[in-house]
C-alpha cells in the first residue's frame, strides 16, 4: 500500500518593520552567532522578540526544515507560558491554522515541515531521544543549570542544518546565578549578549509602564532587577548554603511531611511548598512548590487537589482568612490559619538555620529567592542588621508556615530552658 506525505508549502511573508521592537527587527535575519543571550528587565519584550525570531527563521528553511526545541526547566510551566507564546505569534502572523498543532504532545509543524517541540527539563534524559535539532530555546535561563546548558550546546551538531544556534532569555537575577559566571564575568567566543528594559518595548501599554517604574519607590531590589535589568548586588544571604539536586523520593518518602501555603496575585505569587523533615540528620528537604502568580483561590484549590495534597493539613497565612476558608470551601478541608505577631519572622529564620538544606532542583523559585533574600544595612552605618529585606521570601514564608509547630515548640522549649536556668541561678 502506497502512502503519500503531505508537501511541504514555502513559507514566504514581508513584515514590516512596525510588528517587532527594534532590537529585535536590526538582528532579525542574524543567525550567525552560536549562543544568544538576551537578559533584562520586567515587559521588555525579549522573550516575545526571540520567539518572533526563532519563528521567521523557521519558516525560512525550506529544503531542510528546522527542528526547534523550546525549553523550560519543569515541564508542566511549559504549556502557559512558551507553548502559547509560539501559538500567539503564528496567529499573529496568520500562520496558525496553517500548522499542525498537537496540544497534548506540545508540538508544533509548519507548513514548510519545520518542527517545534516543546519540554520541560526536569530529567535531563527527556530530550537525549530528539534528534537533528536545529536551535534551542531556554525560557527563564536562569531556573537552568551550567550542565543543562552544556549538554543542549552539544545536542547541536546535526550538520545537515546551518547557522544552528542556542537562545537564551532571563531576567538577571542574583550573581551567584550561573548565568552570571558563565556570560558577564567574561562573554565567552560565539556569544553574544543582549540587555533591554521596559523602555525598549514600544508595544508596551501605560498601566504596565507605571506599575514597573512605581517599583522604583516601593521596593529597590525589584526595580534594579525588574525595572533596569541589572543583576542584583551579591550581599549578605540569609540562607548562605544549601545543596541542589535531582531528588530521588527514596531519599525523604520516610519523612514526615509538612505543607505550606503563601497568597499573592498581581505582583506577588503564591507559592505551595511541600518539605520534609530529617530530625536524626539535622537535614530539610525541600521535594516540591508550586508557584505561580494571579492565582484565585478556586485555582489555587484545583492544583492542591491535583498534586495529591487535598487531605493534607495545610499551615497558609493568617492575614488571609477569608481566603483559607474558601479553600476549605473548595475540598481542602485542614486548612490552618498560621499565627503571626512580632518576632515570627526572625524565629523562623533562626529555626529553619538549624538544618542543612537539601533543594530539589526544579523547586526553580525557591532556588531563585535563595540566591535573592539578603539581610538589610544599616543606611548610616552600612552594617548589616538583624532584619532580612521584605523581598525574595514568598516560598520561604511558605517554608516558615508549614513548620510554624515545630518552631512554636523550639520557642517554648527554649523559654523553659532559660527560665530554668534563672531560677535554678538564683
Amino acid at each position: 500500500m502506497m502512502t503519500t506525505t503531505k508537501p511541504r508549502i514555502k513559507i514566504e511573508f514581508n513584515y514590516p518593520s512596525r510588528v517587532f521592537n527594534k532590537h529585535i527587527y536590526d538582528k532579525l535575519t542574524d543567525y550567525d552567532t552560536f549562543t544568544e543571550v538576551h537578559y533584562g528587565g520586567a515587559s521588555s519584550g525579549k522573550s516575545h522578540g526571540v520567539i518572533q525570531k526563532v519563528v521567521f527563521k523557521a519558516c525560512q528553511d525550506w529544503k531542510y526544515p528546522r527542528k526547534v526545541l523550546f525549553l523550560r526547566k519543569v515541564g508542566a510551566t511549559v504549556y502557559d507560558s512558551i507553548f502559547e507564546d509560539v501559538k500567539q505569534c503564528l496567529e499573529t502572523w496568520k500562520l496558525l491554522d496553517k500548522c499542525k498543532v498537537n496540544n497534548s504532545a506540545y508540538r508544533i509543524e509548519l507548513p514548510n515541515g519545520a518542527q517545534f517541540i516543546f519540554k520541560g527539563l526536569d530529567n535531563p534524559e527527556k530530550i537525549k531521544s530528539i534528534k537533528g535539532i536545529s536551535d534551542v530555546v531556554m525560557e527563564e535561563a536562569s531556573e537552568f543549570t551550567l550542565d543543562d546548558y552544556t549538554q543542549l550546546t552539544l545536542r547541536l551538531r546535526d550538520k545537515k542544518h546551518k547557522k544552528r544556534q542556542i537562545f537564551l532569555m532571563f531576567n538577571p537575577v542574583s550573581k551567584a546565578n550561573w548565568v552570571y559566571n558563565a556570560f558577564f564575568i567574561k562573554t565567552p567566543k560565539n556569544t553574544v549578549v543582549y540587555q533591554t528594559t521596559y523602555k525598549d518595548n514600544r508595544f508596551l501599554d501605560d498601566i504596565t509602564r507605571e506599575n514597573i517604574e512605581e517599583l522604583a519607590s516601593r521596593n529597590e531590589a525589584y526595580y534594579k532587577i525588574y525595572a533596569l535589568g541589572e543583576f542584583a548586588t551579591l550581599d549578605k544571604l540569609v540562607f548562605p548554603k544549601y545543596e541542589k539536586r535531582l531528588l530521588n523520593p527514596s531519599e525523604w518518602d520516610h519523612l514526615p511531611a509538612y505543607f505550606g501555603l503563601d497568597y499573592g496575585f498581581i505582583n506577588d505569587p503564591s507559592a505551595f511548598l511541600h518539605v520534609r523533615i530529617d530530625d536524626q540528620n539535622r537535614k530539610l528537604y525541600v521535594v516540591e512548590e508550586y508557584v505561580r502568580k494571579g492565582l484565585t483561590n478556586d485555582k489555587i484549590a484545583e492544583a492542591i487537589k491535583s498534586l495529591g495534597y487535598a487531605k493534607e493539613p495545610i499551615r497558609a497565612d493568617s492575614a488571609e482568612k477569608k481566603s483559607n476558608q474558601e479553600l476549605r470551601n473548595s475540598g481542602i478541608p485542614r486548612v490552618i490559619d498560621v499565627q503571626k505577631g512580632p518576632g515570627s519572622v526572625m524565629q523562623g529564620i533562626q529555626y529553619l538555620l538549624q538544618f542543612d538544606w537539601v533543594v530539589d532542583e526544579r523547586c526553580v523559585k525557591l532556588i531563585e529567592e535563595l540566591e535573592n533574600y539578603t539581610w538589610k544595612k544599616d543606611k548610616k552605618t552600612n552594617e548589616y542588621i538583624n532584619e532580612p529585606v521584605d523581598s525574595y521570601n514568598h516560598c520561604i514564608d511558605a517554608i516558615r508556615y508549614a513548620l510554624q509547630d515545630r518552631i512554636l515548640q523550639s520557642k517554648s522549649v527554649q523559654e523553659r530552658m532559660k527560665n530554668a536556668s534563672y531560677y535554678f541561678g538564683r
